[in-house]
């Protein structure tokens, strides 16, 4: 290992030194160089576009995976560089469970028939939920941590090198003032009495009554002190060339710094343009996820409202409260007609449909929300958003109606109606 001693006394000398000048600053004790606007209002956007990225990405984390302890887990993987191992979601687990359940209770009865159909969705809206996870993390999250992580850091890195050469450049136009300061010292301090009684006259009038009472003694002289006060203004001016001159590199660097550092702040502009598509994308794979969603728990809905002996437990006719408002109590609210010979629950006994007859206290209005496609004959097809007309019949499920439509009939589930006063 090469240990250079006098590299790292340098280094910390340059560091100490700088932090005494930023501290000076701070202070105001110290000049400093000032950027332009047009500079400052880069460093605000960026530092801006950081900080809300930051925010973006880690609630967007904790919405895909809420369970902090996972998230924790994916971020040790990540930093290792390991492969995250798959995860059964939620919804997976819990379709698991209901089909456990199902298989011990008996899958044939009306309890076990319905967890095994609630399984079956719950796993596929599991599986559409890990795809949403995946196409979000590639699309939205990962040019997220690449900002954060490549062009971010290469920005901070070009940001503090700046500050460095700025520092650089206040220190060496400190150090040419004092040397100037030293030199204009040394020089009257050499051009003897009578000399220097002009140069004072020259730089402050006001002292020509002083200059007349102190009249210099020529045969009082001093040549070494006269030399030594030469030699010192000689290394003086010496020193000012040279201060000039590291501040002209100073200068230099300062510039040249400063452009690549504006070039990498206005690189946020492409920022913005890429993260803006990303988001795209995200909304929708969001989308997309929500509309696998509405499917499969619309097929789920179906498919429970062909199994009235699920929700049922008496073939009797039930009285729902009529303070309720829901949707199934409702139809126990509607005009009843007379009772027909062989209507039951749908897939129990086909309906006479030429024997129903609207009830003689009238029938309602209901608006339908969804599609259904019937079953059988026995019921009545619907469309989202079509007016149908419905009423009930003692003995039918309370979650079915007759519905009419023009000059055909059938039974409608009630949860697809949306009844109008």
């Amino acid at each position: 290992m090469d240990f250079n001693m006098k590299k790292l006394a340098s280094d910390a000398g340059i560091f100490f030194t700088r932090a005494v000048q930023f501290t000076e600053e701070k202070f105001g004790q110290a000049e400093k160089t000032e950027l332009d606007a047009n500079f400052e209002n880069l460093l605000a956007r960026a530092d801006s576009t950081k900080n809300w990225t930051e925010k973006i990405l880690r609630q967007t984390e904790v919405l895909l995976q809420p369970n902090p302890s996972a998230r924790v887990e994916e971020f040790l993987y990540e930093k290792l560089d390991r492969k995250v191992p798959s995860r059964v979601t939620n919804g997976e687990l819990l379709a698991q469970y209901m089909a456990e359940a199902a298989s011990e209770l008996g899958p044939t009865t009306p309890y076990g028939k319905t967890l095994v159909k609630v399984a079956e969705a719950e796993k596929r809206l599991g599986a559409a939920e890990r795809d949403f996870i995946h196409t979000a993390s590639i699309n939205f999250l990962t040019p997220l941590r690449n900002f954060l992580e490549g062009d971010w850091k290469t920005i901070s890195k070009e940001r503090r090198l700046l500050q460095n050469r700025r520092l650089d450049l206040d220190a060496c136009k400190a150090r040419l003032k004092k040397a100037k300061a030293a030199e204009a010292k040394a020089t009257c301090g050499h051009l003897g009495p009578w000399s220097l009684g002009l140069h004072c006259l020259w730089q402050e009038p006001w002292a020509g009554s002083q200059l007349i009472q102190t009249v210099p003694d020529f045969q009082e002289t001093r040549p070494r002190n006269y030399i030594l006060s030469a030699s010192a203004s000689a290394l003086w001016n010496d020193e000012v060339d040279k201060a000039e001159q590291e501040l002209r590199v100073a200068q230099t660097e300062f510039d040249r710094q400063a452009e690549v550092t504006r070039l990498l702040l206005e690189g946020i502009s492409s920022t913005h343009v890429n993260h803006l598509r990303c988001l795209h994308e995200f909304v929708e794979s969001q989308t997309t996820y929500y509309a696998q969603c509405y499917r499969h728990m619309l097929d789920l809905q179906k498919q429970l409202g062909r199994f009235p002996g699920t929700f049922v437990g008496t073939t009797e006719p039930t009285s729902p409260p009529l303070s309720s408002t829901s949707p199934t109590t409702t139809a126990a609210t509607m005009p009843v007609g007379p009772s027909v010979a062989g209507l039951g629950p749908p897939g129990e006994a086909a309906l006479c449909l030429e024997e129903v007859a609207p009830p003689a206290s009238g029938t309602r209005k209901a608006r339908v929300l969804y599609d259904y496609e019937a079953a059988d004959s026995s019921e009545l097809a619907l469309l989202a958003d079509e007016l149908i007309t419905v009423y009930s019949l003692p003995g039918m499920d309370p979650d079915w109606l007759i519905g009419e439509r023009g000059n055909k009939k059938g039974k409608v589930p009630v949860t697809y109606l949306e009844l109008l006063s």
